[in-house]
């Protein structure tokens, strides 16, 4: 019976190192798949952010143009008033000086035509002087 017993107990020692080695290699297979659950979780986790940030950056992209191609029309806008402002006073100065020419010229022509009364005048007067003179 000891001869039985010491069977048994070999037997049920090899089972229990049978055992023992199927409940390493199990946790050692879940260790492993655990591992390579992780880093199949980073990964997936690295693309996803990856994946956001591409469609961002393509949603982004045409606003960031919009809104750069906004700022120079704006740029431009104040530029082309500020060149109307300046056209505006250019415009206002020259009908001034167009209105003073035309002043001066009208002014000119008066002159002239008073010059050629009082010459006409005078030569009547002239005239009459030397009629007066002759009689």
């Amino acid at each position: 019976m000891e001869e039985r017993d010491a069977k048994m107990d070999a037997v049920s020692k090899g089972l229990e190192a049978s055992l023992h080695n199927l409940i390493q290699l199990h946790h050692h297979k879940s260790l492993i798949l655990a591992n390579q659950t992780e880093k199949s979780k980073k990964d997936a986790i690295r693309k996803a952010v990856r994946v956001s940030d591409l469609l961002v950056e393509a949603v982004n992209g045409g606003v960031q143009d919009s809104f750069i191609y906004q700022k120079r029309i704006e740029l431009e806008i104040r530029a082309l008033a500020v060149t109307i402002t300046r056209f505006t006073k250019q415009t206002d100065q020259w009908l001034n000086a167009t209105h003073s020419l035309n002043t001066a010229i009208k002014e000119i022509g008066d002159f002239e035509n008073w010059m050629k009364i009082m010459e006409y005048d005078f030569k009547s007067i002239s005239a009459a002087i030397q009629n007066i003179h002759q009689d």
